[in-house]
């Protein structure tokens, strides 16, 4: 069975730090390209970051450039993929989800991912 679970959300201050964290099992996702996407209200899903299936590739949102830092841990059965948010603003308030894709490439279309977390909530206050 596939999943991919989110955790570490949560509301803090602007200017605050979070780590979110995603375990992936259920496939050999060691060969996935992997990804963090985020939904605020009302608007449309939008790209974060990305990260190829060995880690050494790595891509980001303007927005988040600087700020975010995407970064992997292929154990055995399972993947670990972690987001560090560092300098949190207020418009990074969304519903954060990873996503798996082969052919394990960075890669910032949502549309390629064939396998998605539920996501995890980050709501962060002035």
């Amino acid at each position: 069975q596939v999943q991919l679970v989110e955790s570490g959300g949560g509301l803090v201050q602007a200017g605050d730090s979070l780590r979110l964290s995603c375990a992936a099992s259920g496939r050999t996702f060691s060969t996935y390209g992997m990804g963090w996407f985020r939904q605020a209200p009302g608007k449309e899903r939008e790209f974060v970051a990305a990260i190829s299936w060995n880690g050494y590739v790595t891509g980001y949102a303007d927005s988040v450039k600087g700020r975010f830092t995407i970064y992997r841990d292929n154990a055995k059965n399972t993947v670990y993929l972690h987001l560090q948010l560092n300098s949190l603003k207020r418009e990074d308030t969304a519903n954060y989800y990873c996503a798996a894709q082969r052919p394990g490439f960075t890669v910032t279309d949502g549309r390629q991912y064939d396998y998605w977390g539920q996501g995890t909530q980050v709501t962060v206050s002035a």
